[in-house]
């Protein structure tokens, strides 16, 4: 329809009578008339739509808009959306862009830039509604009144000293089942008050939101000073860029921080191909290990049909125990001082599941042969013991560096989200076929070898 006709590019009216997702659609279906489109919408309609589309867009509009809805746009943009914007774009661009900030906003804005990545700090709210003890309940419902055009969140009234220094927080609801003549300070329990500090990570945000179940938490400073909120959409938000960034790593690439079908060719390319050379090569060594036992293959074939059984045995066991531990990490479920216990557990499961797929291979290699499907030869139940032995050995040996990767990758300060299933799968491959034909060798020599 848009495409056929284009006169809606010039007709604002129609344009601003579109739903938020319909104009999305439309931004889609005409990537090359985004930004007349983003000229002629309301700041709030262009607002909410530049904050769900994805950067090479952003980048595209922002640079293109006229001055005087370049600096609309910024300024009006929330803190977080616009600090995860700005963070995004290069020096030269960023240096040019802040140029279009108020005073208020441009000196935000360069704090926050300089707070960690990953902090509490990127992605706070400075706006709140702040009282002192001192005050009448009907102060404080007067000056909510006053200002609750500022701040979008008002479950929360927080109650601070004269110097700022937040005290306690106080729900809403609270001021209005008592007397408005009630002093603030007489609302005020002994209860603990959950914060959270400016320099803490994402990943200590996310814990404390999910004990404390609040809908906002107060981030102060080393000094207890009160400098903004964190509210439980930010978290979530946060939980989703991690969640796809982990997930891209365990299928074993870099992530890519944007959509998949906004992704440059040469950059999807460029991003998948680091990690497969580095799992070519670590497949490399199953090739040299299986050429340093050719003779023994050669001597008794039968082995070879058994590799790809043995093998990804290991290798699905190695891909369940690194998930486990890299999901249980990122919860704050595991920390590196439990990689004792977790060692012991899954060389306990390793044991009993490499016992239960041993035994299940075992049944397999007597049954083909009494019911004749294949002829294992006169050693048939020394093959058996050998496929038996070597998925204990295999899975074992998958689940344990399956749950160790991620602990090492964590205390070399890497993300354990790295260890992902492709690479656990590689090192099981080179590994288990050692255990394979060592086991084989032990059992077989003498008979077939």
């Amino acid at each position: 329809m848009f495409n056929e006709d284009q006169d809606y590019l010039n007709n604002d009216k129609f344009l601003n009578n579109q739903t938020i997702d319909r104009l999305i659609k439309i931004i889609h279906n005409n990537p090359n008339d985004v930004i007349k489109i983003f000229s002629l919408l309301k700041s709030y309609k262009a607002i909410s739509i530049f904050r769900v589309l994805d950067f090479s867009t952003k980048k595209k509009i922002i640079k293109g808009l006229p001055s005087i809805k370049k600096m609309e746009l910024l300024n009006n943009l929330s803190v977080d959306d616009r600090i995860d914007f700005l963070e995004k774009m290069p020096e030269n661009l960023l240096k040019d862009l802040i140029k279009y900030l108020n005073t208020e906003d441009k000196c935000k804005t360069l704090t926050y830039l300089g707070y960690p990545k990953n902090s509490v700090g990127r992605f706070m709210i400075p706006y709140y509604i702040a009282v002192q003890e001192t005050w009448s309940v009907q102060e404080v419902l007067d000056y909510i009144r006053q200002e609750v055009k500022n701040s979008d969140v008002i479950e929360i009234v927080y109650v601070v000293d004269k110097k700022g220094k937040l005290i306690y927080d106080i729900k809403i609801r609270e001021f209005l089942l008592v007397d408005p003549n009630t002093k603030v300070s007489d609302i005020i329990n002994d209860q603990y008050t959950d914060t959270l500090n400016i320099t803490d990570t994402e990943e200590k945000a996310t814990k404390i939101f999910s004990m404390s179940n609040r809908i906002s938490l107060p981030v102060i400073d080393d000094q207890n000073f009160l400098l903004g909120i964190v509210t439980v959409d930010d978290i979530l938000w946060v939980l989703n860029e991690n969640y796809r960034e982990d997930f891209q790593k365990i299928g074993g690439m870099e992530a890519l921080n944007q959509s998949y079908l906004n992704v440059p060719l040469y950059k999807l390319i460029k991003k998948r191909a680091g990690w497969l050379i580095l799992l070519f090569i670590g497949e490399m060594l199953t090739t040299t290990v299986m050429q340093k036992f050719s003779s023994v293959i050669e001597k008794a074939v039968v082995l070879a049909l058994f590799i790809p059984l043995v093998v990804s045995s290991g290798g699905n066991s190695g891909s369940q125990a690194a998930s486990l531990i890299i999901q249980a990490m990122a919860l704050g479920e595991v920390k590196i001082k439990d990689w004792w216990i977790v060692m012991r557990r899954e060389i306990i499961c390793g044991f009993f599941l490499g016992g239960i797929l041993g035994f299940t291979g075992f049944i397999r290699v007597v049954a083909w042969h009494k019911i004749n499907l294949f002829n294992y030869g006169t050693h048939w139940l020394l093959v058996g013991l050998t496929v038996f032995f070597s998925l204990i050995g295999v899975v074992l040996w998958g689940t344990l560096s399956g749950s160790m990767l991620p602990f090492i990758i964590k205390k070399l300060r890497g993300d354990p989200a790295s260890s992902s299933a492709p690479f656990v799968a590689t090192l099981v491959d080179v590994v288990g076929l050692i255990i394979y034909f060592s086991i084989s060798y032990l059992l077989l020599n003498g008979a077939l070898l």
